[in-house]
């Protein structure tokens, strides 16, 4: 049965509610189908060739719009539902309704979605096996078929235990503890199930399958990788790509020819035949598909050289600021200001239980295209690769607070390298992002981060990237001014040399997701999910103003 039941912006089946993941439709639950029952017809080429590269695909497509070439399949789940009027705990295919709002038969309320689902950490999602919770035992001789299910709250509280599963049998039990890492060894094994693809009957899993809250973060982490588009690729990548095949195999003497005409070197474009060369090279037959460490490093570069406007279609603009007068000028070595830039983000998987744990496959059969949203906005470009910054980093107190962190990183799920560089960065861009969120007129969960920390690197990129009306109103790219960026940076180093949780935040030895935070809390380093690149790990606000043991070796410690 086909049934348009909810609608959901583009922008969040690439970055929120992607393949795999359930969307709240009003009172009912939908899971987004995989790849494979996608119309591709129906979705609209977006061109971005270095990125499609990278991931190893030929196009990226956005998601259909919702006309009448198709929409997003989805499919219910989870299965089990619930009458809040007569408490009935069933599948849906048993309470004989699959309407658009399906309904208890035996007391004609409109049934809602069962709370609770089991992930494990292989990507496979089922239902909460209520039957054998309560039977404790997998196998207890019973029949789901002759026993009917009650969910009741006794009301005392909201905690699980005050949530108690009945069987018509007599059996009972409430949820307190089903929420436990081996609350269900011995008692139920991960079905290996894949809604999303359509798998019923995929080989058991060795996994022991985790409980969680079927709207919890944890049963849907979105892998998806992002480009901002830059010249000269922006203006010719697609020209290498449509003649990839005419030109492969000539000598090089044979490109320089060709490469010299004004088709391929338009009039100040800044282009030259050697540009053009290397640039074919990289996309030549059998040459290597550029890394995500490749892609951010031309990133790097073409921010530090700026390209001022040559055309109004330009999608990316970045110019210099001058800040040889800033008081600044001994933390702050460049400045960027960045007037229009254009972002694609591709949806490649996603994972459960744990970030980057395992990353589960998009479709059943491998596809040559990739679900991605293209976007424009506006930035500020900042550089702190200073001499006192490079003497900064190596630095005892520096050393000594990354250490902390990076040996909790070893024993996290999922190990990552740490370094005081990337902490000093990464705390900066989020106390920048909060203070410019302020003065630019902006809410936080617009504006975004991108991080380049490679060696010979040391910049931040905050840019505003998003498709609704919070988008690009030139108030972020014009606090990139030195005179507004001096009190700006100044009031962000100033505010996060205080917090109303301190001082239990200051001296924290350990926060946040798997300890891999010092100082950082909500009340000041943290942001919405959405705007940080490392899902707010990796912070340290001492890092930018020292501890009250040690007030100066902060890096900004003398701004204060």
């Amino acid at each position: 049965m086909n049934l348009n039941i909810a609608t959901v912006r583009r922008t969040q089946l690439v970055g929120t509610f992607g393949v795999g993941s359930m969307y709240p439709a009003q009172d009912q639950s939908l899971m987004i189908q995989g790849l494979d029952y996608w119309n591709p017809r129906a979705c609209r080429s977006i061109t971005e060739p270095r990125l499609a590269r990278s991931l190893g695909i030929a196009q990226l497509k956005e998601p259909p719009s919702g006309s009448d070439d198709g929409d997003v399949p989805v499919v219910r789940f989870p299965e089990y539902y619930f009458c809040p009027d007569c408490r009935r705990l069933d599948r849906i295919r048993n309470f004989d309704s699959m309407d658009r709002t399906p309904r208890c038969q035996d007391c004609g309320c409109a049934i809602v979605p069962s709370r609770f689902v089991t992930c494990c950490v292989n990507g496979h999602i089922d239902d909460f096996p209520y039957f054998a919770w309560i039977h404790r035992s997998s196998s207890g001789g019973w029949s789901e078929g002759k026993h009917r299910l009650k969910l009741r709250t006794r009301g005392q509280s909201s905690a699980l235990s005050d949530v108690v599963v009945e069987c018509t049998c007599g059996a009972s039990r409430s949820m307190e503890g089903a929420f436990g890492a081996s609350a269900l060894k011995g008692i139920a094994s991960c079905s290996g199930r894949r809604p999303w693809l359509g798998d019923r009957e995929e080989p058991r899993c060795t996994e022991t399958p985790r409980t969680f809250q079927r709207g919890s973060s944890n049963t849907w982490f979105g892998q998806v990788l992002s480009s901002i588009s830059i010249p000269p690729w922006s203006d010719v990548y697609e020209k290498l790509e449509k003649h990839r095949e005419v030109l492969q195999g000539l000598p090089e003497e044979s490109l320089r020819t060709i490469f010299a005409k004004d088709f391929w070197i338009p009039e100040g474009s800044g282009l030259t035949v050697d540009m053009l060369v290397s640039l074919f090279q990289g996309v030549s037959e059998g040459a290597p598909p550029p890394t995500t460490a490749d892609m951010r490093n031309e990133e790097f570069q073409a921010l530090m050289a700026g390209h001022p406007e040559a055309s109004p279609t330009d999608q990316f603009v970045c110019t210099k600021v001058d800040m040889d007068d800033a008081e600044i000028g001994d933390f702050v070595a460049q400045v960027r200001n960045v007037s229009r830039l254009r972002e694609v983000r591709a949806l490649v998987g996603f994972s459960r239980v744990a970030p980057e744990k395992k990353i589960c496959c998009l479709s059943k059969t491998p596809r040559d295209w990739l679900p991605a949203i293209e976007v424009f906005g506006e930035g500020v470009f900042v550089e702190l690769s200073t001499p006192r910054f490079d003497e900064w980093v190596n630095d005892q107190f520096a050393l000594g607070r990354a250490a902390t962190i990076a040996n909790a990183a070893t024993r996290s799920m999922h190990p990552v390298s740490v370094n005081a560089k990337l902490l000093l960065l990464h705390s900066f861009s989020h106390a920048l992002m909060n203070e410019l969120s302020l003065d630019a007129g902006y809410p936080v969960a617009s504006l975004r981060e991108r991080l380049y920390t490679q060696p010979g690197q040391a910049g931040i990129l905050i840019y505003t990237s998003t498709s609704d009306s919070a988008g690009s109103l030139g108030g972020l790219s014009s606090q990139s001014e030195a005179s507004k960026l001096d009190s700006i940076i100044r009031a962000a180093v100033t505010r996060a040399s205080w917090c109303s949780t301190d001082p239990i935040c200051i001296e924290s030895q350990g926060s946040g997701v798997e300890n891999l935070n010092l100082a950082a809390c909500h009340a000041c380093l943290l942001l919405p999910e959405t705007s940080c690149e490392l899902r707010n790990t990796l912070l340290d606000r001492a890092m930018l103003v020292g501890t009250p043991d040690h007030e100066t070796e902060g890096f900004f410690s003398s701004l204060i």
